[in-house]
């Protein structure tokens, strides 16, 4: 199974473009911060990671605010057929309620 969900903040969007098919997609930069345990031990963790909207979807990430922090769902896929790098495919998301 290749599902992903990631508590994180929008960093950076780029503008809404459509695909040559006419599907809304949006580009943009999630970053994610936590504390982890590992082997006991805790670890301070944060990192960004290139997501994408398309579709239906693609209007609500657009008109997300940046730096709000939200409950993304989604997958990952290779950047392209020929790239090593992955991407974050979002497929949902919803305002972070924290659990404390």
């Amino acid at each position: 199974m290749n599902q992903l969900q990631l508590t994180a903040s929008i960093a950076e969007r780029d503008v809404l473009r459509y695909t040559p098919a006419g599907i809304p997609i949006v580009s943009g930069k999630l970053l994610h911060n936590s504390d982890q345990v590992e082997a006991g031990i805790s670890r301070q963790i944060e990192f960004e990671v290139v997501a994408l909207a398309a579709g239906e979807i693609s209007g609500r990430f657009n008109k997300a605010e940046l730096g709000v922090v939200f409950q993304f769902t989604g997958f990952l896929a290779r950047k392209n057929r020929n790239s090593k790098s992955l991407v974050f495919h979002i497929t949902d998301f919803e305002t972070h309620t924290p659990d404390h």
